[in-house]
């Protein structure tokens, strides 16, 4: 008979113990009856975090217990035990007590932390694993499997998700804040923003500020998270998965594509949440991806059933401005209402279902889908017809990986992607459709009146085409060293007067006229391809000439607020202007109703295409940030001080400072200046002109402008160029705008909190300190408070210099005196966006 092999007890301990050892080794590891000091570490394993005592700055005496990447030059940590109850010395501890919880106390042996492990264990190991997660063991079980831990850090994590940790879902009706911001970059202690999973419906990552929703991230699809569709898998990033655990429960999670590689999710004490992979190469973070990354970001920036996109806020179809005054000052959180309310939810309806079926869809395509939506299980078809027969749905989509989703309240937080996103249809009344029933009259009539419009417009390109032709021979013959002449005639135009039909103004630098036809050539006849933008005065286009310089064209616009005195006005001032902080103007067209101006041409286009584009602002990385502020306050001190003529832009902003090749900066836009006289300081005006959020105070209510006034402006911009984001989007029921924002920063003591996390590891903390410090003088209430741009000069390129201290401004945006009524009679307002625009008030 045989008999069964027995192993002997002690090999059995030893077996046990090596398995063990292979989870958590010594130097990774704290045990009973050990104390970890002020200036012990732990390692993990493979050597890639650290656990023990840090200050969050340099010279602080405050000390925490944390947990931080091991080989990172720049010292990131990404969990913290005592994040609430700091050690004011280094006489802090971390230990194993008596009934098996790991504590932190300081010196005199208080409590500062506890895990609060419930179930009470005498015999626990504390171990760092390679992941970064700390974890309590219990040794009286099989040490050796992980889902022995009695507790993990990666179950209370504070504000950094790592590959690995799980983020649970605990009911599929509640909201779950599972990471908290530091309040500063000096104090781990829960700040005002929360990072979480709203798991309703289709699951969502959520940022709130204090109770108030922040940023979404789109509905999950079992493969990305729709709201977000640059956040991709990649090289470094497989992407976020969902799971169940053993008991059932629902999680997220994401791993690394390459497990050398350090990448983590953040949540800064700005709000913001970071995507970002450490460049061992460089020594740095690298900023994959931020959000909210601009206004649009942000949670129902626009209102409820409004469309946002990079031009501003759009009401969807079928929709209109609840409040309209409100919505042409820039003023969108009131959102849109129903144009014609559905018949359906009319008092009158008898047959509301029957009437409801005669609704239509219209599509809203590349959007990021509405919150609160919910679920149901069926095809497309299904959904559309589940919808139609509930009068109380608004709009319904059908998504891979979600199946149908119904939005039975208001649609709230869209907003519109160039790429990416997913097809709404909304509900709409019929009439919104248009009448269908036409004649047969009516239907053979607009045949034909088509068909003879076809012939007419056929007949016209002939005839077009073979002008061109014998235009384009006749320009191509024109001397290269003529850069930009017509060929018919050119002209000089000097100092302020009337623009004659000749185009002749007196003597003065030379400005050659171009025909219509060659800009048109040059253009390829204004097409799209070649469109570079939209301002206030009409579209710009790139162009190339014959003799070959490209360049770049602005057409006045039919519809423009500006006119013929703005045209004159530029072509009479940067004529005269040569500088290179200052766009150079190389010609006009003027023909008929056609009046244009020609350019240099800009490869970079215009500073709000980098600063304001999560995907391209780190390109522009602090130096590069500098050397722009640089060059824009040289400029204006130019205009201000060294030019022929005294001239004041009143137009400062962005959109208006073009980039060339190196990425230096050149003003344009000169067709809102003034110039002023010899011994003129200031002047009024009853035309306010400019752009919302830019304008001082003294300016836009007065009518009074002065250098004091583009001082102003370059304030603005300067924090905007600090901070990556537009003036506007610091819009909240705190802050009116950036300047409030900024002087909250400023008077807690926490400026650099305004630095764009995209360039925080490269930036110049001095620098970027100074170019604060500039920005709070610059936007000071009293124009007699604010330094002339020669001032400004020197406070950006010497370091010595003393700045005077900012006073708190009492008048942070036009927006306060909009809502208090200010503004009187039938005037208009001046624009929220981007766009320039002419105000007529009283003195």
């Amino acid at each position: 008979m045989a008999t069964g092999f027995r192993f002997p007890v002690w090999f059995v301990f030893l077996f046990v113990l090596s398995c063990f050892s292979s989870f958590c080794l010594a130097g990774d590891r704290l045990t009973l009856g050990e104390i970890l000091k002020d200036g012990d570490n732990i390692t993990s394993k493979g050597g890639d975090f650290v656990l023990g005592f840090f200050s969050p700055t340099t010279g602080s005496s405050k000390r925490y217990l944390g947990i931080r990447y091991a080989d990172v030059t720049v010292k990131t940590v990404i969990w913290v035990a005592n994040r609430q109850k700091p050690v004011h010395d280094k006489n802090g501890t971390f230990l194993i007590d008596k009934i098996g919880n790991l504590v932190v106390k300081n010196g005199h042996g208080d409590l500062l932390w506890s895990s609060n492990v419930t179930v009470e264990t005498r015999n626990s190991t504390a171990c760092l694993i390679d992941d970064g997660n700390l974890v309590i063991l219990n040794n009286d079980r099989d040490a050796a499997r992980l889902n022995s831990a009695l507790w993990e850090s990666f179950l209370y994590p504070t504000d950094t998700f790592l590959p690995g940790m799980k983020v649970f879902m605990e009911t599929q009706s509640k909201e779950r804040k599972v990471f908290s911001s530091w309040t500063n970059e000096s104090d781990p202690s829960p700040g005002k923003y929360s990072m979480g999973v709203d798991p309703r419906g289709a699951p969502q990552i959520v940022i709130w500020d204090g109770p108030n929703r922040r940023w979404r991230s789109g509905h999950f699809d079992r493969v990305e998270f729709t709201g977000v569709p640059n956040v991709t898998r990649s090289t470094f990033f497989s992407g976020f998965k969902i799971h169940n655990d053993d008991d059932g429960k629902l999680f997220f999670t994401y791993s690394a594509s390459n497990t050398s590689s350090l990448v983590r999710f953040q949540l800064t004490v700005t709000g913001n949440e970071l995507q970002q992979r450490w460049d061992q190469g460089m020594g740095r973070w690298n900023t994959l991806q931020s959000m909210p990354a601009g206004d649009c970001d942000l949670y129902n920036f626009c209102g409820n059933f409004a469309n946002c996109n990079k031009e501003g806020c759009l009401c969807v179809q079928g929709f209109v401005p609840r409040f309209q005054e409100q919505w042409n000052a820039g003023n969108w959180t009131g959102g849109c209402v129903r144009s014609t309310e559905l018949e359906c939810r009319s008092n009158n309806s008898v047959l509301k279902n029957d009437i409801a079926k005669k609704d239509g869809f219209g599509a809203l395509e590349r959007v990021k889908l509405p919150d609160y939506a919910d679920i149901e299980n069926v095809n497309m078809d299904e959904c559309k017809i589940r919808c139609l027969d509930d009068c109380s749905c608004n709009a319904y989509a059908f998504v891979k990986g979600i199946n149908c989703m119904l939005w039975r309240d208001d649609l709230v937080d869209i907003e519109h992607f160039e790429e990416g996103g997913n097809t709404l249809y909304v509900r709409l009344h019929p009439s919104e459709f248009g009448k269908k029933n036409r004649t047969t009259i009516i239907f053979v009539i607009s045949v034909l009146v088509a068909l003879a419009f076809v012939v007419l417009v056929a007949v016209w390109l002939v005839c077009r085409y073979r002008a061109r032709k014998r235009e384009s021979k006749r320009t191509n013959e024109i001397p290269k060293n003529h850069l930009v002449r017509s060929g018919e005639f050119s002209t000089e135009i000097s100092g302020p007067g009337d623009l004659n039909a000749e185009g002749h103004q007196g003597n003065g630098s030379e400005v050659s006229f171009i025909s219509f036809s060659m800009v048109a050539a040059a253009t390829d006849d204004f097409s799209l391809a070649n469109k570079l933008g939209q301002g206030g005065f009409g579209p710009v286009y790139k162009g190339r000439l014959p003799c070959g310089q490209e360049v770049a064209v602005k057409r006045l616009s039919q519809k423009s607020g500006q006119g013929d005195e703005e045209f004159k006005n530029e072509i009479t001032l940067i004529a005269k202007l040569q500088h290179r902080s200052l766009v150079r103007l190389l010609g006009c067209c003027v023909e008929g109703e056609e009046k244009m101006l020609i350019y240099e041409y800009m490869p970079n286009k215009s500073l709000d295409t980098y600063l304001f584009d999560p995907a391209r602002k780190s390109q522009l990385d602090w130096r590069k940030r500098f050397n722009i502020i640089e060059g824009i306050a040289r400029g204006l001190l130019y205009l201000h001080r060294d030019s022929r003529l005294r001239i004041i832009h009143r137009d400062l902003k962005a959109s208006n400072i073009l980039l060339d090749e190196e990425m230096n900066p050149k003003i344009s836009d000169f067709g809102m200046a003034r110039i002023f006289g010899g011994n003129q300081n200031e002047a009024n005006t009853n035309r306010v002109v400019g752009t919302y959020g830019y304008m001082a105070p003294e300016y836009a209510m007065g009518g009074l402008f002065s250098g004091k006034s583009d001082v102003y402006s370059f304030g603005i911009l300067l924090l905007e160029i600090i901070c990556g984001h537009r003036n506007t989007s610091f819009r909240t029921d705190e802050h009116s705008g950036i300047i409030g924002y900024a002087w909250e920063k400023w008077d807690e003591g926490r400026p650099m909190d305004l630095v764009d996390r995209s360039i925080w590891d490269c930036c110049q903390h001095d620098e970027a300190l100074r170019c604060i410090h500039l920005a709070m003088l610059c936007v000071q209430d009293l124009a007699v408070n604010r330094p002339n741009m020669s001032s400004v000069v020197l406070m950006l390129e010497t370091n010595n210099v003393r700045l005077p201290l900012p006073r708190q401004p009492t008048y942070t945006s036009m927006r306060r005196s909009v809502d208090e009524d200010i503004w009187h009679g039938n005037q208009d307002l001046p624009s929220s966006n981007n766009v320039t625009i002419s105000v007529l008030i009283g003195r």
